[in-house]
């Protein structure tokens, strides 16, 4: 694929960076002085790992005045010590909105299809969760089969509203053709979900995990985020404390297990892209929820400081192995010797990301649930 710089530049807008500075200057060290961000001229981001892209669009809230809410994150993000200088980070700036709401879902999946055919990995910021459909659909473009991952409260499948925002999963994982091989939504609760909705994806064979489980063992969760190509967030799946511009509820997951989630996902050697989206400045205090999404960005990329230094799968000199046996089924274990993180082998000679847990399972001869879910799709 032939990159155009030009046009992905004409999609894109600078950063008000005196709104973000006032009159302050970055300390050494802090990522104002770390990230090469698109306030006048458009950034050199060739050399850089992580793309940071903002959209500022709500018409799929039913909201048509733009709103400038990602500069608060960003505000709170430039301030942060960056503690992982090997990886490069460039701010592209915010995609211009479009006359209409696809015209700009067109923008950011163009600008998003490129990048990541530069092999770039990319934080996009939206003030909408419908802003995952272009996320979605640079992979549809790129013709890429991907396991994708949502962390929401609710499921966005409701039939009978109007707004993209509450609905946008549904031609996501049933329009033709489609390219989701997977898909995970992660930290739902309960009583916002109707439980034939619940059938319906467990019939898709697709996997879905309730807040309070998730909570009782995150550690259990990071395969998820290991297979996965795309994770989009949903930040009224936090608690109402730590997100004060979440007015849905008051529960969900902690501030330190969202930034944990974060950096999960920026250990996946698979990821490709991450979305934060429906922060809302305006209902902000004190300006917690931006920083708790600036935070999260910390992690994301200390996560993939971390897979710098893990070797990949295929190089199994670095990895121990296990092998378990009962009855016809043989199932071989690697755990990788720096980070100690688990795979298993399939029958088909490929690997799925799994825990110790798994093992222990496979070696009191239980079959893990993890295998066999991934057996059913791969049949």
């Amino acid at each position: 694929m032939i990159i155009n710089f030009v046009t992905m530049q004409e999609y894109l807008q600078p950063i008000p960076l005196q709104t973000i500075l006032g009159d302050a200057t970055y300390k050494k060290g802090q990522y104002g002085n770390e990230i090469d961000c698109y306030a006048t001229q458009f950034p050199q981001w060739e050399n850089a790992s992580i793309i940071l892209v903002g959209v500022n669009e709500e018409r799929g809230k039913g909201i048509t005045q733009q709103q400038d809410d990602t500069t608060a994150i960003r505000k709170q993000l430039y301030n942060l010590y960056c503690w992982h200088t090997e990886l490069k980070i460039c701010d592209i700036g915010n995609i211009i909105n479009g006359k209409k709401l696809t015209d700009t879902y067109a923008a950011l999946q163009q600008v998003l299809s490129e990048l990541q055919a530069a092999n770039k990995t990319v934080i996009i910021l939206g003030n909408s969760h419908d802003i995952t459909t272009p996320q979605y659909q640079s992979f549809v473009i790129n013709q890429q089969q991907i396991e994708a991952t949502c962390i929401d409260a609710c499921m966005d499948l409701s039939m009978e509203s109007i707004f993209a925002n509450d609905n946008f999963l549904l031609p996501m994982l049933t329009g033709e053709p489609n390219y989701i091989r997977h898909y995970n939504h992660v930290g739902f609760q309960s009583y916002f979900v109707h439980p034939t909705m619940m059938d319906t994806l467990n019939t898709l064979r697709f996997d879905c995990y309730r807040v309070g489980k998730v909570r009782e063992h995150l550690a259990e969760y990071e395969p998820i985020f290991r297979n996965s190509n795309m994770v989009s967030i949903d930040v009224n799946a936090l608690q109402h404390s730590v997100m004060p511009c979440n007015t849905l509820t008051p529960n969900g997951f902690a501030g330190d297990e969202a930034c944990t989630l974060a950096k999960y996902a920026g250990m996946s050697t698979a990821l490709q892209s991450i979305g934060i989206y429906n922060y809302k400045n305006a209902n902000d205090v004190h300006q917690l929820g931006a920083t708790q999404i600036a935070q999260m960005i910390w992690y994301f990329i200390d996560g993939r400081n971390t897979l710098l230094h893990e070797n990949a799968i295929t190089q199994l000199q670095y990895y121990k192995e296990y092998t378990t046996a009962f009855s016809d089924i043989s199932i071989t274990f690697y755990q990788n010797i720096k980070t100690k993180r688990w795979w298993m082998q399939l029958p088909n000679h490929t690997y799925t990301a799994c825990s110790y847990n798994d093992y222990l399972l496979a070696s009191n001869n239980e079959i893990p649930e993890r295998w066999l879910r991934t057996q059913e799709r791969n049949l």
